[in-house]
């Protein structure tokens, strides 16, 4: 049995919500079609990895348009929880109920995040308590946990959405006294600023020919660097 899951959290693009600060510049439909490409890319980097790859999806009620978007031969599972913690939560607990004895949660927003850096992640995950992957922004884009040393407290109090997630989630666990790594900083495309970057750094690699930038540079209007 494979024993590394990587939990990979989506949200159905036509939700209320998705990709707001893109909107707030971009409109919500050029936003909502960004966010189905970055989605798309981001499972072609990682679907031929060494871990089981689970899609925690939001909302809980979407599991028909996902599946359908997404395609049939996956494993599903729907966010549950009152906040973004606790739903980061309750996916770490159901994967180790499942056996899995190593998990990584990441999210949607960074399309251009190597597999190499997940799987860098997993062989961290073989000498130390957890490992975290800082974002750009003072947040993280990847934390995970060995099942034996797992625990919840990374996930309660912590103000999500701020520059302070990182640091405060780092205390928790020194405070806990769990051993952790780090893994390269990335970043991920909250705003149009985010999305500038994105392309810009990306301009030599294979991601330029991919769904998020192509779609960007010929339907999201003249992008200026």
């Amino acid at each position: 049995m494979q024993k590394n899951c990587l939990i990979v959290f989506v949200k159905f693009p036509e939700a209320r919500g998705v990709k707001s600060r893109l909107a707030s510049r971009l409109g919500e439909r050029q936003a909502r079609q960004l966010y189905r490409r970055f989605v798309e890319d981001l499972l072609d980097n990682l679907d031929e990895g060494d871990y089981f790859l689970k899609l925690f999806f939001y909302p809980p009620c979407s599991r028909k348009e996902i599946t359908r978007w997404l395609g049939g031969g996956r494993s599903y599972e729907p966010q549950s929880g009152e906040d973004l913690g606790e739903r980061m939560k309750n996916a770490f607990e159901k994967c180790f109920s499942d056996g899995f004895e190593r998990a990584i949660l990441i999210g949607s927003d960074s399309p251009d995040l190597p597999r190499a850096i997940v799987e860098a992640g997993f062989t961290a995950l073989a000498s130390r308590d957890a490992v975290i992957g800082p974002a750009c922004d003072g947040g993280y884009y990847l934390i995970g946990f060995r099942a034996a040393t797992f625990l919840p407290a990374p996930f309660s109090d912590i103000a999500w959405s701020t520059a302070e997630v990182l640091k405060d989630t780092l205390a928790v666990l020194d405070g806990k006294g769990l051993k952790w790594a780090a893994l390269p900083t990335w970043g991920d495309i909250d705003t149009y600023e985010d999305l500038k970057r994105c392309i810009e750094i990306n301009r030599k690699t294979k991601f330029a020919q991919s769904r998020t930038v192509r779609y960007a540079l010929s339907r999201c209007g003249k992008i200026h660097f």
